[in-house]
């Protein structure tokens, strides 16, 4: 049964994470349109793509315990709310202002939809014994290409208005709502507790904030370094390499399918080996960004991004099969929404990390101190996680068991 219902929610978290990668791909393709449509400058954009973080970071807070309450329903819910606000995003982005509110929407629904599928893949992962999580993220990554390709197509090829791309993702969406609102209704049908019943044990269980606060922590080192190089590897060739721009475009390229082939890869080893993960994907992407550091080549840089792609893509999953390993059904939500919530800091302050460094030392020196980080988190994973699971005290409790046992009415 356990394995029925894993296979279940495996397929849950592979649908979602891949509409979730399709909007996000279409979005990263779309930006510069937006822009011209918007008629804003680079501080300007700058600017207003803040308020997706300020939008995002609140409503992945609140969503945990609206996916331990509704579970699956949630899920699908966002994923079409996803592909709505992107589209009015693209129609209403008209200014300053309006593009800032819309993206506030876009950045609230994103992170919620995140919160949602992330514990949707550790249910699967826990359930059903395989590592749905990393390769959930791979497919991700690859539809993250897919769908970039596609909406450079559609807008530069075929010179199709802005709205076109997101008019498919969100049919695209929608789509994968219905096929997860169907998978809820074959796992509750594979359930064998009654749903108000299972509501109600959901509500008295409580989570341990500090071992999620830990993982969360180690996440948003991981963060800050994926996103510091996907977001100034084409810098770094344009302007160290002086690569022109359509070499300069190929680092995010070689970046982003290296995060993909590499995630399903390593999924065969899902949390089973969580520190050795940890400990040689953090050595792997320090070794990569100090290779970018002292490149001057275009080749060499490639290699440097690819080795960093490498290292830093299985330690997000890698931590969240740790909180999965670690948090039963009742309380995934609100565990995958303080890891998530706190390690999505780290991936606002990566980019920003690396323009401090770089106005002080230039990009070299910036990509040294982003290579310090990873340093940092091979050097914590160890510690902290051991910190973390042997407490002495499970992660979660059942409050109203654990009150019964301290009033003696229970042996």
């Amino acid at each position: 049964m356990a394995g029925g219902k894993g296979g279940v929610r495996a397929r849950t978290a592979y649908v979602g994470f891949a509409a979730f990668g399709a909007f996000w791909g279409v979005w990263g393709a779309s930006v510069p349109a937006i822009r011209a449509q918007a008629e804003l400058g680079d501080g300007q954009l700058g600017t207003a793509l803040l308020f997706v973080g300020a939008g995002a970071l609140p409503a992945m807070l609140v969503t945990g315990r609206a996916v331990d309450r509704w579970g699956l329903r949630v899920a699908a819910f966002l994923l079409v709310t996803l592909g709505a606000v992107g589209t009015l995003v693209a129609v209403a982005g008209r200014d300053f202002w309006s593009l800032s509110a819309g993206l506030a929407l876009l950045g609230a629904s994103s992170g919620a939809a995140d919160v949602a599928i992330n514990a949707a893949a550790a249910s699967a992962e826990r359930a059903s014994g395989r590592p749905v999580i990393t390769r959930a993220h791979g497919t991700f990554s690859a539809m993250v290409v897919v769908g970039s390709l596609s909406a450079g197509l559609l807008l530069g090829g075929l010179g199709a208005p802005v709205v076109a791309p997101f008019l498919l993702v969100a049919a695209a969406s929608a789509g994968a709502a219905l096929a997860v609102a169907a998978d809820r209704r074959t796992a509750s049908s594979a359930e064998d507790v009654v749903p108000d019943a299972a509501g109600a044990a959901r509500g008295r269980h409580v989570v341990r904030l500090f071992p999620l606060l830990v993982v969360g922590g180690l996440g948003a080192l991981a963060f800050a370094v994926e996103n510091a190089h996907q977001s100034w590897g084409a810098v770094y060739l344009a302007d160290v390499a002086g690569a022109g721009p359509a070499l300069a475009s190929a680092g995010p390229a070689v970046f982003a399918a290296v995060v993909a082939l590499t995630r399903f890869a390593a999924g065969a080893f899902g949390s089973r080996y969580a520190t050795v993960m940890l400990i040689s994907g953090a050595v792997t992407a320090a070794a990569g960004t100090l290779l970018v550091s002292g490149a001057r080549s275009v080749p060499v840089v490639l290699l440097g991004l690819a080795l960093a792609a490498a290292g830093t893509v299985v330690l997000f999953p890698t931590l969240m099969g740790v909180v999965a390993a670690q948090v039963g059904e009742a309380a995934r939500g609100r565990a995958t929404s303080v890891v998530a919530t706190v390690a999505y800091l780290g991936f606002l302050a990566g980019p920003v990390y690396v323009g401090r460094w770089a106005e002080a030392t230039g990009l070299s020196g910036a990509m040294v101190a982003v290579a310090a980080l990873a340093a940092a988190l091979a050097a914590l994973s160890w510690p902290t996680l051991r910190t973390a699971v042997r407490t002495g005290s499970p992660w979660e409790r059942d409050d109203l068991h654990h009150a019964e046992k301290i009033s003696g009415r229970t042996p």
